[in-house]
């Protein structure tokens, strides 16, 4: 409040409000700002007809429908600096937990005894911590683990290995947990990070190691980690976040003397909470005062008339590149980026800014903005050329984008326009489609034969998905006779329902994308 009143803003301070109230209340204003518990829907900002920002003190939207800001022209803004330190911190303090049983040993003491036996702990200095996932937060613990005389080693696949933090050894996975005596996760939870600790890859840890996991639920499969808890593969593990929160009182996780669980506290510290209401205060001042936006999530500054135009098309450029992240299934290595039509004349920058937020969107633990994804993407090594064109299939405007993992290799094509303000892919490796942008869905590469889609069809209803919407690909001159087919879902499925579809015998590839 004293920002705000210090810059000549007089904010208006409204709690707890539900749905209903919060479209009722917010016809006139401004600007929003909310922390994690507010959910700023599509209706809410569908009746916010002067809204110009919405500001975030935190580092995720996820309460936040950046898609609907974006198409209406708000700009929606984060503080990813805010809770970086605490985070890393607690990550440090549980690593520390683990090696010195603190946890079990204030437990006996609390419980009458005062004994030693079986607490025997292990020194950090020397051993090697592996950070799985070296972004903001990532490299925060490695700098403190090297500050205690530890040795660091670190997987990221997206970051270029000549880009990498000095003193930090980048590894494989499946090097990093054979050789790291801890592992620290710090990665978002996306579909290719989801459970990205499996059983499969526990089974090779080295023997003793110790998990910290302060990043997202959902990236450790927790039934994993407890068979290899059960079978000492891992000497322990502290959790800050977990797939049921909160979770049940017989949670198996909590019966286990090796386990820290702790309520979600990586950002919970008097220092991240002021720091983060003090930066979304000025950024916010600064958006309303001056029209710069600091840490925005999903548009540039622009003036009014031309945000209006562009938003829909920036959104779209941000999808395309959310889907061909997703669906080139690692990092990519170069994109071509092609505006065409009367959108090219805006010229192609915010919508290369937007095409790599929706690249990088899916491979990092903190927030990717049209501020940082250009240095984001140089230190991974992503090369971008960029292309107008005045002519264009639709005469508004399309975009395509064209990304390929590594020089010479695979590469996927995909375009995209608007129709309306409504953003739709219309092209992918030259074969035309009409499929929306927001939402699940599963792409099959199948035999092209009767009752394909049936099959497919019956399994996904068994299990309570609904088909929204079907778009084949028949198969291409002198492919390998595949078709391909588009299926956006209304929700999400299971893994296991995926996998079910991945062993019919007429699939030959199956893929989840979240857009």
């Amino acid at each position: 409040m004293e920002v705000f009143r210090r810059r000549g803003l007089e904010p208006e301070i409204r709690t707890g409000m539900n749905g209903e109230e919060l479209v009722r209340e917010v016809a006139n204003v401004d600007a929003l700002i909310v922390r994690s518990a507010t959910k700023i829907t599509r209706p809410v900002i569908l009746a916010a007809s002067e809204l110009r920002v919405i500001g975030r003190a935190g580092i995720g939207v996820d309460n936040i429908d950046c898609d609907a800001a974006t198409e209406q022209g708000v700009v929606v803004m984060n503080t990813p600096r805010g809770n970086a330190t605490t985070t890393a911190e607690l990550a440090i303090t549980l690593m520390l937990s683990l090696a010195r049983n603190i946890t079990r040993a204030d437990r006996r003491v609390r419980g009458g005894a005062w004994s030693k036996k079986g607490l025997m702990g292990t020194e950090i200095t020397g051993k090697t911590l592996g950070i799985v996932g070296l972004g903001r937060i990532g490299r925060i613990v490695a700098e403190r683990a090297q500050g205690l005389g530890m040795k660091v080693c670190a997987f990221d696949p997206y970051l270029d290995a000549n880009a990498g933090p000095t003193a930090i050894e980048l590894l494989s996975l499946e090097d990093l947990l054979a050789r790291a005596d801890f592992v620290s996760l710090h990665v978002p939870l996306t579909p290719s990070t989801r459970h990205l600790l499996s059983w499969e890859r526990l089974a090779r840890v080295k023997p003793g190691c110790r998990l910290i996991n302060a990043s997202r639920w959902g990236v450790v499969d927790e039934e994993a980690v407890l068979d290899a808890l059960s079978e000492g593969r891992l000497r322990g593990a502290a959790f800050d976040v977990l797939e049921e929160e909160p979770p049940a009182s017989d949670h198996p996780l909590l019966q286990r003397d090796d386990v820290i669980v702790t309520p979600h506290l990586g950002a919970s510290s008097s220092e991240a909470q002021l720091r983060v209401a003090v930066d979304i205060a000025e950024q916010v001042a600064d958006f309303l005062l001056d029209g710069v936006a600091q840490n925005a999530v999903n548009a540039p500054t622009l003036p009014p008339e031309s945000m209006v135009e562009m938003a829909p098309f920036l959104l779209l450029a941000e999808k395309l590149g959310s889907f061909l992240s997703q669906r080139m299934g690692g990092p990519l290595r170069k994109i071509e980026l092609t505006v065409a039509g009367d959108v090219a004349r805006f010229g192609v920058e915010h919508f290369r800014l937007a095409l790599l937020s929706g690249v990088l969107r899916h491979t990092m633990d903190t927030g990717v903005n049209f501020v940082n994804a250009s240095k984001l993407a140089k230190e991974r090594g992503i090369l971008v050329l960029e292309n107008t064109s005045d002519e264009a299939v639709y005469r508004r405007g399309q975009i395509t984008a064209r990304g390929a993992r590594r020089a010479g290799g695979a590469v996927q094509v995909v375009s995209g326009a608007v129709f309306g303000r409504e953003p739709r892919i219309i092209e992918v490796d030259g074969v035309l489609l009409d499929l929306p942008v927001r939402g699940t869905m599963l792409v099959t590469r199948h035999r092209d034969e009767p009752g394909v889609i049936g099959l497919l069809g019956t399994l996904l209803g068994q299990h309570g998905v609904n088909i929204r919407r079907l778009d084949l690909a028949p198969p291409a001159p002198h492919s390998d006779g595949l078709s391909t087919g588009f299926l956006t879902l209304y929700g999400r499925p299971e893994d296991a329902v995926v996998g079910a579809i991945g062993e019919m015998e007429p699939i030959h590839e199956v893929q989840l994308l979240h857009l």
